[in-house]
Parts: structure tokens; C-alpha cells; sequence
């Protein structure tokens, strides 16, 4: 692995679901619980060398057909912090989802870094049924299957490096190939968990969310990244609203848009 490099890292909140109710963000859990509200998410890792985006969201049909609220595109989201998606040359994905993996042709420039295992899930057997297929997108899939034969997807097997200081680990359990990213920061080693774990109280209670392929997988990998982060503060959930309340606002007039992850955090 070559010389690790720094980055400030920044979470772009891009969409929101007010009305999901606590007893669907955890396996076990009381179905007369009230609201816990959902936000989605991409991630932008950017030094003087590079900008790196995690992960591509989703569009207006597929916000419509899912009864999601999108505040801004991905892109409208990253030109606020000065990045244009249409110059991005690397894209992690950390799984193929529907809120993960959309807005592909935003990226004409990009080559999209993903687990090997994800592909073959996304495209196999297992989108035969329901309770694995129903977050996918077969556009989606299908978009990113082109970027297969366009020479434009970088598959990985585990662990890889992406640039200096950026990697991404295989952490299985939520789908079958999902992967965090790990990256260094001038507080230390950072996780950008995804869906790895949704929220911060998936991984304090170890109270998996329910849409998954292997709870087993998905428990261990909470240890995993207890590992690679430099502590636990340092992971970061893929959809908790926490997120925008607990870390700075990127600039003046972001607050509850953009916040800079590589910040010690408030609360």
C-alpha cells in the first residue's frame, strides 16, 4: 500500500423519509414504536490531489415509485462544495441498492470501484425473490452492468486500495458484497460505514437493520470496522440523521446539507 495522503471528507445529505417507523430500522424491535425519520446520503473524500465520491444516490422516479422526498440531486449536492460530478474520475459503490447506485450517467468521467461479490449478487439468483431483490434497481443494475463492458468498473475482493489514504473492505451482511470505506483524516482513521450500518444504534445495540442477506455477516461486521476506524466515533452510519446534528456544517449556509466528517464532531 503506498504512502497514505489526508482528506477532509464530507457527508451530502441529499434526500429524507420523515415518516419511516422505528420498528423498520431494526430486526427486533416493539411495532408500536413511533417515527424514526431516515436520510440518504452521498459522501465526497477530497484533497489537493483528487476528489473521490462515495456513492451515487438515487433520481427523482425512483424517489416517486419508492415515496422518497429528494431535496437535490447527488450532483446538486457536490456542486455546493465546489465539485462537479461530471469531472469525477473514481466512484466507490458501496453496494448496488437503489439509494446507492442510481444517477450513474451523472458520472461520464468516472470509474466505479466495487465489491466482485456485489456484482454477482445484484445479477444472480437471489433477485428471484423478493426480500433480496426489492432495493435493487434493475435500471440501476443494468447501467452499471454497461459500465462493466465499458471498461469503467474497477472490482475488488475484499480489501483494496483506492488512492493514497482510501480503501474499501468487504463487509457482507446487508447485501452480499457490501463494502465501507476506509479513509485517513487529519483526526485519524475515518469509516464511512454505509449500510454497513444505517444507524449509530444498529451497531451500539447490535440491533441489525432488517433488509438484509446475512445478520450473521452483518454483526461481525461491526467488529470489523470497530477495527480499521481510529475509535468508534470515527465510523459513520450510512442514513442517521444524527449525522447532520453531530458534525459542522461545510460552510456557512450548509447546515443540514453538508457537513465535513473529517471535523471533531459537536455532540
Amino acid at each position: 500500500m503506498s504512502n497514505p495522503e489526508t482528506y477532509k471528507v464530507y457527508a451530502i445529505r441529499y434526500g429524507t423519509m420523515a415518516n419511516r417507523k422505528r420498528h423498520e430500522n431494526f430486526i427486533i424491535a416493539d411495532p408500536h414504536d413511533g417515527d424514526m425519520p431516515i436520510d440518504y446520503f452521498v459522501w465526497a473524500i477530497v484533497n489537493q490531489n483528487r476528489s473521490i465520491v462515495v456513492d451515487t444516490g438515487f433520481e427523482a422516479k425512483e424517489a416517486k415509485k419508492r415515496n422518497r422526498k429528494i431535496t437535490r440531486l447527488p450532483r446538486e449536492g457536490l456542486e455546493m462544495i465546489g465539485i462537479d460530478a461530471a469531472k469525477i474520475e473514481d466512484v466507490i459503490i458501496t453496494h448496488l441498492h437503489y439509494d446507492h447506485a442510481g444517477t450513474l450517467d451523472d458520472f461520464p468521467a468516472a470509474r466505479f470501484h466495487l465489491q466482485e461479490s456485489e456484482m454477482r449478487y445484484a445479477t444472480g439468483n437471489h433477485m428471484c425473490q423478493a426480500p433480496f431483490g426489492h432495493a435493487y434497481s434493475a435500471d440501476h443494475v443494468c447501467t452499471m452492468v454497461r459500465r462493466v463492458f465499458d471498461g469503467r468498473v474497477s472490482f475488488h475482493d475484499g480489501a483494496g486500495e483506492v488512492a493514497p489514504g482510501i480503501s474499501v473492505h468487504w463487509i457482507g451482511g446487508h447485501t452480499m458484497g457490501v463494502q465501507c470505506v476506509r479513509v485517513l483524516t487529519k483526526r485519524g482513521w475515518l469509516v464511512l460505514a454505509s449500510d454497513a450500518s444505517h444507524f449509530y444504534e444498529n451497531m451500539e445495540k447490535v440491533s441489525p437493520f432488517p433488509i438484509l442477506y446475512s445478520a450473521a455477516d452483518m454483526v461481525q461486521g461491526y467488529e470489523t470496522m470497530r477495527g480499521l476506524a481510529e475509535t468508534e466515533r470515527h465510523i459513520i452510519p450510512g442514513h442517521d440523521p444524527l449525522v447532520m446534528q453531530r458534525y459542522p456544517a461545510a460552510k456557512d449556509g450548509l447546515a443540514d446539507t453538508v457537513v465535513r466528517l473529517d471535523a471533531d464532531p459537536t455532540g
